[in-house]
């Protein structure tokens, strides 16, 4: 028999094999390795990365969202290894944990250089979408989608496209990343250079791109700009809808470019001739025009003379007698009205119109019917402080002061026996149609009981009759006239014992001697004392003179039966 002899290793061979060793315990779990695919089964790749057994891996991690599996045998990968040996003896190896490693390395570095990363929309939850960063999932917030609000997501998912990273947490594994910053980015450049080209007062066409209460966007070939509501028309435009609509393709002027906003602002009315130019000349002030009420406010209505020119009918130039009341209940919209022209201010474009001076001032129309002097009658409206209110003819007002309500007594006093809505009558005493007031009397329809006072004066003897009965005298009235006096009690008799009001009664007749009499001031006032006083002084100088031997008492005896054979 004989025997092999088998060699021994040299030294050599032995480092060879320790070196080897070594890097094979280089691949240590929890980090990335370089493999090769030695053969695929099914959809299984195996993949050797160098240790005593290969590793299995789903050929599905080699695919994802915007990219297909096409993996074949002898391409080398990078793969996860989790475990050197499972239970069967096999490594366990992972492709999705391997490129996400790789992704976060890389997108580690484009956060904080702020460039911008590709990635796939492929799936939607609360809030917005994910997206794969090519093994790593970021957020993308439902805000960060579009420029504007989209609807429709679809077109959208599963198409590579740049997002720009806006927050990572590697420790929580968090990513968030926008679209909108890229497109804003994107379309700022784009507008930079669209601005460029453009310049002020260049006329070009446009599409209507977006609508709203105050104007039109409009699309310039990649650029908005904003078509305010006032500068559509020269006429009065509501809504921009009135004349424009979405799709519409329409030929602006450019008015402003901001270049540091890259705002853009456009005009249509420019395009068109200006209704204002020799405007004074063709609408001059008190000329007639008919128009038609575009629009009421509270302090008017706007009326349209022709498209592009409007004039404001103030609320205190619609009616003659009408004040404080709505615009609304005296014109309606589309109405069409004859107006005055009342001022043209060609520099601020406004036009003052008057409705009322198209019809008759009524003011004017009473002072033509009724001159000062004529009977009238109306209607109690109102009650105040200084007197009535009488609605009058031509729907006018007229007003009765205090004053004039009567000859002899007060106002205040007067003025209760007057309710509202009592039809009286008055004398028109003045008619201001510049002011537009009436004044009016009641008292006057009686005439002045001081200018037919007849022989009425001072000093002179009247027979007055007691009308009323008070504490501090009598109210009397100066018969043959309409004159009335108050006599107080100290003017009742000579005698203080005889100045009582009491001992008269309504209705009773006695003589006084007038001691006032002034017409200016209209005062006029009697008493019974100052006439026994007048006829002592007669009777002493009467009966003194024919019989010095007479005694006071004889003389006063014959005054007074004197006096009582008068009053009967």
């Amino acid at each position: 028999m004989s025997f092999t002899q088998t060699a021994s290793p040299s030294r050599d061979d032995f480092a060879a094999m320790l070196e080897e060793s070594f890097g094979q315990s280089e691949l240590a779990e929890g980090t990335v390795v370089k493999g090769t695919v030695v053969a695929i089964e099914k959809d299984l790749a195996i993949i050797d990365i160098g240790l005593k057994t290969e590793g299995r891996v789903a050929l599905r991690e080699f695919a994802g969202p915007g990219r297909d599996s096409q993996i074949q045998v002898g391409d080398e990968v990078e793969v996860y290894l989790e475990r050197v040996e499972n239970a069967l003896g096999e490594a366990v190896l992972s492709r999705d944990k391997a490129r996400r490693e790789e992704s976060w390395v890389r997108l580690e570095k484009a956060f904080n250089a702020q460039e911008k990363v590709t990635g796939v929309i492929f799936n939607q939850v609360k809030g917005g979408f994910t997206v794969d960063l090519d093994g790593a999932v970021a957020f993308l917030p439902r805000s960060q989608v579009d420029i504007r609000p989209i609807r429709d997501v679809g077109p959208l998912m599963h198409n590579p496209q740049p997002f720009q990273i806006l927050k990572m947490d590697r420790r929580r594994g968090n990513i968030v990343v926008s679209r909108r910053t890229v497109l804003e980015e994107t379309r700022a450049e784009q507008r930079h250079e669209l601005v460029q080209n453009l310049e002020e007062g260049q006329v070009i066409d446009g599409v209507v791109k977006n609508i709203t209460d105050y104007g039109a966007f409009v699309d310039l070939g990649g650029i908005d700009g904003l078509l305010h509501v006032t500068d559509i028309a020269w006429r009065r435009v509501n809504h921009p809808t009135e004349v424009l609509n979405i799709g519409q393709t329409v030929k602006v002027k450019i008015i402003k470019i901001n270049h540091e906003t890259h705002r853009i602002s456009l005009g249509m009315k420019q395009l068109l001739g200006d209704p204002w130019e020799g405007i004074e000349a063709k609408y001059p002030v008190h000329a007639r025009f008919k128009g038609r009420v575009t629009n009421i406010t509270d302090y008017g209505a706007f009326v349209e003379l022709e498209p592009g020119i409007e004039g404001l009918i103030h609320v205190s130039e619609m009616s003659w007698t009408k004040k404080n009341v709505h615009p609304g209940k005296i014109v309606s919209t589309s109405q069409e009205v004859e107006v005055a022209i009342l001022e043209v201010d060609s520099v601020k474009r406004r036009i003052s119109l008057g409705l009322k001076q198209t019809l008759q001032n009524p003011w004017d129309a009473f002072a033509e019917k009724y001159p000062a002097g004529a009977v009238v009658e109306g209607e109690v409206k109102n009650k105040t402080e200084f007197g009535l209110f009488l609605g009058l003819d031509g729907d006018v007002d007229g007003m009765v002061h205090l004053s004039d309500l009567d000859w002899n007594r007060p106002g205040e006093q007067v003025i209760d026996e007057f309710k509202k809505g009592d039809i009286i009558k008055a004398v028109v005493l003045d008619v201001d149609v510049d002011k537009e007031r009436i004044s009016l009397g009641v008292k006057q329809l009686a005439g002045d009981p001081f200018a037919d006072a007849g022989e009425v004066r001072k000093g002179a003897i009247v027979t007055c009759e007691v009308t009323d009965v008070k504490d501090g005298g009598v109210e009397v009235k100066l018969i043959g006239t309409d004159l009335s006096t108050f006599v107080k009690r100290s003017e009742l008799a000579r005698d203080r014992g005889d100045q009582r009001p009491e001992r008269f009664a309504v209705g009773e007749k006695f003589d006084a001697r007038v001691i006032l009499f002034d017409r200016k001031a209209r005062k006029v006032q009697v008493s019974i004392k100052a006439l026994e006083i007048a006829e002592e002084k007669e009777a002493v100088a009467q009966f003194g003179s024919q019989d010095s031997g007479a005694s006071l008492g004889d003389i006063l005896g014959a005054a007074l039966k004197r006096a009582n054979e008068k009053a009967d």
